[in-house]
């Protein structure tokens, strides 16, 4: 665990006593990390560049060699923020609860599932999303719903294309547009699955 997981763990724990971070809410601490990871790239005009891991660590190191108070007033502050759309964005599914469109939105996911795959640029298309709702101040789940967004575009069928290039830009677009109506959107966007312990992002 980097430092950086430390801090984070810390305030999660310090803001939310009831949180098992390193038990049953590992996942909590790990989805946390991610979006923090794509906060500072955003932040600093890394995302989507070759070498943006590196040079994220780098300044994360520099940062904290430099002013370790002041990256954890920073990180405290956002571990706020982030609890507070965790709370908003996420909700538990118990048993059979919205099953229906639990499985109609799985269903065009696993569809989507191998055109995805074959994708060569798809960190790039998520980035591109990513950056959307992390500068419309969606910072939780980010990598979820970026990658979810850009399955359910490819899910549904489409014809007409002339090109792999015309249909990549087109469900990108689609995608960009989806991220613009999630962001002005008020409650739950993230479901877990309690029995399975699945995250998944629904409509």
């Amino acid at each position: 665990m980097n430092f950086i997981e430390i801090l984070l763990s810390e305030k999660l724990k310090s803001k939310n006593p009831m949180l098992d971070i390193f038990g049953s809410d590992r996942k909590v601490l790990q989805i946390a990390c991610e979006d923090l990871t794509s906060y500072l790239k955003v932040h600093w005009n890394l995302i989507a560049t070759e070498a943006s891991e590196c040079e994220l660590v780098d300044k994360l190191e520099e940062f904290y060699n430099e002013s370790p108070d002041e990256l954890e007033e920073f990180i405290d502050l956002w571990t706020g923020m982030w609890l507070k759309k965790w709370k908003e964005r996420v909700k538990l599914l118990i048993g059979k609860d919205k099953i229906r469109r639990w499985n109609k939105v799985t269903g065009i996911l696993k569809k989507a599932e191998p055109l995805w795959r074959k994708l060569a640029d798809r960190r790039e298309m998520q980035d591109v999303i990513i950056s959307k709702l992390i500068r419309n101040a969606e910072i939780c789940g980010t990598s979820i719903l970026a990658e979810n967004l850009l399955k359910m575009e490819l899910g549904r069928d489409k014809t007409g294309y002339t090109s792999e290039e015309e249909q990549i830009l087109n469900v990108v677009n689609n995608a960009l547009r989806k991220a613009g109506e999630l962001v002005r959107s008020k409650g739950p966007l993230i479901f877990v699955k309690v029995d399975k312990g699945y995250y998944q992002y629904s409509q």
